[in-house]
């Protein structure tokens, strides 16, 4: 039986470094996987992550309504370390008190390390280090059972662990380049805390999606709307290698690309790559719904509407379609 590579879970509440919080994991040669904070039980307990990670968000703990860590996270007795929101939530769901800062912390600060934990090892005790600070709230008040491990001039509750759980947060934000020694932190939780090993790359996870298509899809055809940009792009890429012909990729020249952008894009991909595609002429639909139109949102609004309705036309022609990716 094949041995499940360790994944780090990383829990979405909305920040803007979420999905930097699961690159730096990648980097350290570790899977991590990103899903918002009300996931299903049951797919948490499917991932056995190794370590679950909060991240950040623009919520404040002190409205009631705001997101909160599921439960199940702390029944699977694995480590956790929340990150700014990550760590105010953890705070507030056992005992601790959150309070809005009067002034709003966005920048540089030297966090002092106060005393010893394997999440700063490596870090002298009484030491400072550099990090980045994006909040509004702070932990004004610690949680039973759990001990401060850092401090700043504005946050005193910098970081903090509990005292006999894997439990772990900080204020700021390890996995910005402006915390300059972040990726020690990390490396810390990722590998001294979580005990993950350093077994994944990046051509795991394309083989992992290549596979799942294959099983999904089997011998049955895909459609897919081809822009050129990157996210379709990756995706005719894989289902490609997946599907082969079963692929039928639809790209619609609506006469608003750059120059020569439409003949890159059928050279590429039909030529080249030899991927089964149809180019449809579309520019003289778009100039007719956009005559006259000046008001940039308006634009927006009909060149999204008529590219749909001429997909929705192209795909009604084709037989046997089972799949739109």
């Amino acid at each position: 039986m094949e041995k499940q590579i360790d994944t780090i879970l990383v829990v979405d509440f909305g920040s803007q470094y979420t999905q930097l919080i699961a690159r730096r994991i990648r980097e350290l040669n570790v899977f991590s996987v990103i899903f918002p904070w009300d996931i299903n039980v049951e797919k948490i307990k499917s991932l056995k992550p190794k370590g679950v990670i909060l991240s950040g968000g623009p919520e404040s703990v002190t409205d009631s309504n705001t997101p909160r860590i599921p439960e199940i996270i702390f029944k699977l007795d694995v480590p956790v370390l929340g990150i700014c929101y990550g760590m105010q939530t953890l705070a507030e769901q056992f005992g601790g008190q959150v309070s809005s800062s009067k002034n709003k912390e966005f920048g540089h600060a030297q966090v002092l390390l106060e005393k010893p934990s394997l999440l700063f090892d490596g870090f002298s005790s009484g030491s400072s280090i550099d990090v980045w600070m994006s909040h509004g709230d702070h932990v004004s008040t610690l949680p039973d059972k759990f001990n401060l491990i850092a401090s700043t001039k504005s946050a005193p509750i910098a970081a903090m662990e509990h005292a006999q759980k894997a439990l772990y947060a900080l204020q700021f934000h390890p996995e910005v380049t402006h915390t300059k020694q972040g990726n020690t932190v990390l490396e810390n939780f990722t590998f001294k805390i979580c005990k993950c090993e350093a077994q994944w790359r990046m051509e795991n996870l394309i083989e992992q999606r290549i596979n799942e298509i294959k099983e999904k899809v089997g011998d049955q055809k895909v459609l897919l709307g081809l822009s050129g940009g990157v996210d379709s792009s990756v995706t005719a890429m894989l289902l490609d290698k997946a599907i082969g012909k079963n692929l039928i990729c639809v790209f619609v020249d609506n006469g608003l690309l750059r120059k020569n952008e439409a003949e890159d894009v059928e050279n590429l991909f039909q030529d080249k790559m030899d991927l089964n595609l149809l180019v449809v002429d579309a520019k003289k639909v778009f100039y007719r719904h956009l005559k006259g139109v000046s008001d940039p949102e308006q634009k927006r609004k009909i060149i999204g509407r008529t590219f749909i309705d001429v997909f929705d036309a192209e795909a009604t022609k084709l037989k046997g379609i089972h799949f739109l990716a």
